[in-house]
């Protein structure tokens, strides 16, 4: 197996299959896998500090399997001897993933055209606009091709990890490799849940601002399409046309969108029940609020709650970002 670490890789993206591949035991107490870290040079310049790639670009010649972690915003387009390099070994038949913006080296390659790929989602716009050819979905943490597979964020690329040890040796050994990275061998939901769902920008000055600050401010009332017109002082069919052109959404979409960011605020900050938190957000009531609230995230407000209060009390104590 190689992991390709060209200039500027991300560090936590080469780590995360280095170490999961690296550790992997079969019940014979064999390990299958033999990791090796190649660059186009010895020293692979990083943000942090300096790689050391013991291996070449020919090591990839005979890999099995080849994992490519993102880059750093700073680094130049892929060498094009790398990506002859990844080509050569699409066409013997090679395995090839990617961690995280490691999609958009595929990308680069031509190896993802007509494929359904994933990255983190901040840069999956970026992606699709790049490469119109990937059917790029940012809703997801890793699609598998069988001979290419792609990974969202860095965390999503340890699942992915985790996906290829099962394929490869089965449940009960990826069980394993998933208790040794202390994370569960499958999570609930989709790389949906982790996006902040921000409202499009509007132009500066637009008229609609004071409209859209009250809806904000009154989230948690029956907010009609007539009340937003009125409180804008336009009617419902110019306050519509209006919306629409400079949000490329409509009022309704605006306002579902602002309430899911207002319960995703509530589950990760306070104790509040579902009952109450639907009220608070202008669900109307806890099963319309978790219909919602799973079709835009991917998951449950029980489970979002879950995955997401481990991270604020960290903060709380003083060790989170």
């Amino acid at each position: 197996m190689a992991v390709l670490a060209l200039d500027q890789t991300v560090v936590f993206d080469m780590a995360i299959p280095v170490e999961v591949f690296g550790r992997v035991r079969l019940p014979d107490g064999r390990r299958p896998y033999r990791v090796r870290v190649c660059g186009t040079q010895p020293q692979v310049p990083t943000d942090a500090f300096t790689i050391h790639a013991p291996y070449g670009l020919e090591a990839l010649a005979d890999a099995d399997t080849i994992i490519v972690p993102g880059r750093g915003e700073e680094a130049g387009p892929p060498p094009e001897r790398a990506l002859d390099a990844l080509r050569d070994a699409a066409a013997r038949g090679a395995r090839i993933a990617s961690v995280c913006g490691g999609a958009f080296t595929l990308a680069a390659a031509g190896l993802l055209d007509g494929l359904a790929a994933t990255t983190h989602w901040v840069a999956a716009d970026r992606l699709a606009e790049l490469f119109p050819k990937v059917d790029v979905r940012p809703d997801v943490l890793y699609v598998d091709n069988g001979q290419l597979l792609t990974s969202a964020g860095a965390s999503a690329g340890l699942d992915l990890c985790l996906h290829m040890v099962r394929r490869d040796f089965g449940s009960a050994v990826a069980a394993d490799a998933a208790r040794l990275a202390v994370t569960p061998l499958e999570r609930e939901g989709g790389q949906a849940q982790f996006i902040v769902h921000e409202q499009p920008p509007l132009p500066h000055g637009s008229l609609l601002e004071p409209a859209l600050a009250w809806i904000e401010d009154h989230l948690g009332e029956e907010l009609t399409l007539a009340a937003m017109a009125a409180h804008s002082g336009m009617s419902s069919r110019t306050f519509g046309r209006r919306f629409r052109a400079e949000t490329g959404t409509t009022p309704l979409q605006w306002l579902l969108r602002a309430r899911v960011r207002r319960a995703q605020y509530l589950l990760e900050n306070s104790d509040y029940s579902v009952e109450r938190i639907a009220d608070q957000a202008g669900f109307g009531s806890a099963t319309a609020f978790r219909e919602r609230f799973k079709r835009v995230t991917g998951t449950t407000p029980g489970a979002y709650r879950a995955a997401f209060r481990g991270r604020r009390q960290g903060c709380d104590d003083g060790y989170g970002l």
